[in-house]
């Protein structure tokens, strides 16, 4: 058990880091012992929540889909703390539309679909391709590793609902890249893996009423309820701390298939 590592002296970045998912995941490596840059967008509240984490985390203005942006959250994780250890991909959005709409005569909008696919899947992609050159910089530890990568799905991957046709395939696009990157990586030392969550309390639902909300828990088998932002963020820390989790793709959902 010697090569479980503890979050303590680690660096990390987390997309969308200002909330939900994200600010759930910044706050809880923090708390571990790590140091963060939360990345998020300029209108974000991520400012606030990085001096609330305190000299450990920091702020980044970033736009996933910017080369620049990323750039610069990476070289402020340098600057700050010295070096990255571990990228978090929580920044996404999503759409509910049907791919054509026959009461109204109107086919899914083109540009919303590449919207999602663009910020969800190549936002990923973007922040991969770019913080593993600093990752690559590390000094390795007793397996040869120097980072890790956490990206983050849905089980729209594979359960999408009417009106997910866009939003399923980014999240698919993102399944179906783990295991290339990881392959990619490898020798680097460079671990990737994805987390599909289920429903949770995140801020896509949160706009839904009371009763869809209680509904909707209530369709989870066991808790029926939503997933916190705290349980997805306990399953980063153990994908960090595991030194064998490479290139898997983990469903954290309380068992629920959706339904069409």
């Amino acid at each position: 058990m010697s090569s479980i590592r503890s979050m303590k002296g680690l660096v990390g970045l987390v997309t969308g880091g200002a909330s939900g998912l994200g600010k759930g995941t910044a706050t809880r490596l923090v708390r571990q012992g790590a140091q963060v840059v939360i990345a998020d967008l300029p209108n974000s509240p991520g400012k606030e929540i990085a001096e609330e984490l305190g000299e450990n985390c920091r702020f980044a203005a970033a736009d996933v889909t910017s080369e620049d942006d990323v750039k610069n959250a990476i070289a402020l994780a340098k600057s700050s703390f010295g070096k990255v250890d571990i990228a978090v991909n929580c920044a996404g959005i999503g759409i509910a539309l049907k791919t054509y709409n026959f009461n109204k005569g109107r086919a899914h909008l083109l540009h919303e679909f590449q919207r999602v696919l663009l910020v969800n899947a190549a936002g990923s992609f973007n922040v991969i391709r770019l913080v593993v050159g600093e990752m690559g910089k590390n000094e390795p530890d007793a397996d040869g590793l120097r980072g890790v990568i956490v990206n983050t799905a849905s089980v729209a991957a594979y359960d999408g609902q009417r009106g997910q046709a866009a939003y399923s395939a980014s999240k698919g696009a993102i399944v179906g890249m783990t295991l290339p990157i990881a392959r990619d990586l490898a020798s680097q030392g460079i671990r990737v893996n994805t987390i599909a969550p289920g429903l949770f309390d995140t801020p896509l639902l949160a706009s839904l009423s009371k009763k869809v909300r209680t509904f909707l828990g209530r369709t989870v088998p066991f808790p029926s309820r939503f997933g916190s932002p705290e349980e997805y963020a306990h399953l980063v820390e153990s994908i960090v701390a595991n030194p064998m989790m490479n290139g898997e793709v983990v469903r954290l959902d309380g068992a629920l298939r959706m339904q069409p």
